[in-house]
């Protein structure tokens, strides 16, 4: 089955007053053709590949990084000596969990829905969609969820979106790597155009760590601009430190959207064993029939 989204329609539906015409319009189909993230050209980062490991197959993290807190690190060896064993740590995807954020950003095509009090953001994925409220702040008393409380506004061409209250869970966390937060997580996030050139870079930076997947890329013709989402995280329950990273986007060369549901997937359906692991997953079958 295909959910079938449709850009251009979408656009028409959501189309903005002439009030609002000066804001920069995301909308479209955007895509990024690798399960990761960008690390930042410069600064404080997130945990990234170590020992020059790519994709999402083998999942060592680098427990040096100076942003991890000792116990942070402590998760990361634990989880890599779990992926180097052959088996798998359990993650939102792989468990079919809710995806929190940022760890939801490894969507391979993303969505912006603009309206003049919130902005929705659809992921290809499980359905998955975030509400950000325009211009509004968080109330005094969040119950924390799984996407968190999301407010929004625009500093002239790049649309800033501050979340907070992100629950935590015993499986829950915020990259591929398996890395912890704690319900002090803050994550800001910047949209923001560019050029055809810098989007190109980007995405060739992440896929030196993560891969290419070619169903999810650019038109070869294609040359306009690109759409860059870059995120700050901040939680001192975790980290030494705030770090940055991107994620790139062109316009996907899909025209519609194929449905993607976790739960459907038994190809990716995790059993436990001692940790968790993808051996012997397979639909429930009878020795003989019932009847």
């Amino acid at each position: 089955m295909k959910l079938h989204l449709f850009a251009g329609a979408i656009s028409c539906c959501c189309a903005l007053p002439a009030s609002a015409q000066a804001i920069p319009d995301f909308s479209g189909l955007w895509a990024h053709p690798n399960v990761g993230i960008e690390m930042p050209l410069s600064g404080p980062s997130p945990v990234h590949h170590k020992g020059g490991a790519i994709g999402s197959a083998l999942l060592v993290g680098d427990d040096t990084n100076p942003v991890l807190k000792p116990a942070t690190a402590a998760v990361i060896r634990r989880n890599s000596q779990i992926s180097l064993s052959g088996l798998a740590f359990p993650d939102p995807d792989n468990q079919c969990m809710s995806q929190p954020v940022p760890y939801i950003f490894w969507n391979f095509e993303i969505e912006l829905l603009q309206q003049p009090d919130k902005i929705t953001i659809l992921y290809n994925h499980d359905h998955d969609f975030r509400e950000v409220r325009l211009n509004q702040t968080h109330p005094a008393n969040i119950v924390p969820s799984w996407h968190g409380d999301s407010v929004g506004h625009y500093e002239g061409d790049t649309l800033v979106v501050d979340t907070i209250g992100i629950k935590t869970g015993p499986r829950s966390t915020l990259d591929r790597f398996g890395t912890p937060y704690t319900n002090a997580l803050h994550v800001t996030e910047r949209y923001r155009f560019l050029s055809y050139e810098e989007a190109k870079a980007a995405q060739a930076r992440g896929a030196k760590e993560w891969g290419h997947v070619a169903s999810y890329d650019v038109d070869p013709n294609y040359r306009g601009r690109g759409m860059q989402l870059e995120f700050k995280v901040d939680d001192p329950g975790e980290f030494t430190m705030p770090y940055s990273a991107t994620v790139t986007y062109l316009p996907s060369i899909n025209k519609e959207w194929e449905e993607r549901v976790c739960a459907e997937n038994t190809g990716h359906y995790y059993t436990l064993t001692k940790y968790y692991s993808d051996k012997n997953a397979h639909i429930p079958t009878a020795d003989k029939p019932d009847f």
